[in-house]
């Protein structure tokens, strides 16, 4: 058995080479910290499953991702929040959506998973069981940002559905709008969804993911990311999360494919994670990250970038947006 890993995302699209510096930064300095977080958490024996919930809390809090407080807009400005985790070893797991209120999505999540007979619960259900718990729960004016009421002024005036971070066919601005589109229009449409898999020194393995879902999404809209075996899923092999266009992730099943690609074809990781991203799905839209229970680390993608990160018992750590081969 190797020893612990861990991996982390910040949403993956169409993000641009060109990304300035004041919207790449804050990012990747997010992850880092959560990062941080996260392997200081292992370092100290906690079990994947808090690690994992640890970490997307983190992320959960920094508006410069798509999750929590950085949660985009719907098509009636409002924030509607989803999340859900897995634990591989119980193959136990809890999921919400619909969520306006609830500060940490993924803290909800696991206590529908700790807490009730069920696995999913959504919109008013979800949110008197946050209100039975007496977990933190803020005006749903808390969460719209200034930068996110812009996004979906753009989306809105595209007359588009946005995902992560790509720009989805945006008009090009006419000149005298250029100025005044380009920072949001320009690959940055959607801030990205979180993730955070892990494994332990033992090979017990967890996966978690939370989002704000698409920009303009009509209310009601259930993407990818609660749906067990489709943004997230765990076994006793390995912890995937996944990211990009909700409804590619649904239909091909993504998290789970990896796991089956394992379990029924005994391939190993590296082999699933890129079977699954570049054979099964459409290019543009799909990342994912996943972690075995051996430690080893796999985090594909079809898009042109994805905000990642990771690190192992053995001292390797990566940050990283765009392809690095």
């Amino acid at each position: 058995m190797g020893g612990w890993s861990i991996a982390l995302h910040g949403g993956a699209g169409d993000i641009p080479f060109s990304l300035p510096p004041e919207r790449r930064q804050p990012r990747e300095e997010g992850l880092r910290h959560c990062l941080q977080i996260g392997v200081e958490a292992l370092k100290s024996q906690k079990p994947p499953l808090d690690v994992v919930e640890l970490v997307v809390r983190e992320l959960e809090n920094i508006q410069h991702f798509n999750a929590g407080i950085g949660s985009v807009l719907t098509n009636s400005g409002t924030v509607e929040m989803e999340a859900s985790i897995m634990d591989g070893k119980t193959m136990k797991c809890g999921a919400v959506s619909g969520l306006s209120t609830v500060l940490n999505p993924i803290s909800l999540a696991r206590l529908v998973m700790d807490k009730t007979p069920h696995i999913y619960l959504a919109f008013q259900g979800a949110q008197d069981f946050a209100k039975q718990q007496g977990v933190e729960t803020v005006d749903s004016s808390h969460f719209i940002t200034a930068e996110n009421v812009e996004r979906l002024k753009l989306a809105i005036e595209a007359n588009r559905v946005q995902v992560d971070y790509s720009q989805y066919n945006y008009p090009q601005p006419a000149q005298d709008d250029a100025e005044k589109e380009l920072p949001l229009a320009n690959g940055d449409s959607q801030i990205g969804t979180v993730g955070c898999v892990a494994v332990d020194s033992h090979g017990n393995l967890a996966s978690a993911t939370s989002t704000g879902g698409l920009v303009n999404k009509m209310v009601g809209r259930i993407g990818d990311t609660p749906l067990i075996g489709a943004g997230t899923y765990a076994n006793e092999l390995c912890a995937v999360s996944a990211t990009g266009k909700g409804e590619a992730i649904i239909s091909a099943t993504v998290a789970r494919d990896v796991a089956a690609l394992m379990e029924f074809k005994g391939l190993s990781l590296k082999e699933a994670a890129d079977y699954v991203v570049h054979e099964r799905t459409p290019k543009g839209t799909v990342g994912l990250i996943a972690v075995s229970a051996a430690g080893e680390i796999a985090m594909p993608f079809n898009t042109t970038g994805m905000f990642r990160a990771s690190a192992t018992e053995d001292g390797y750590s990566e940050i990283a947006i765009w392809p690095t081969t």
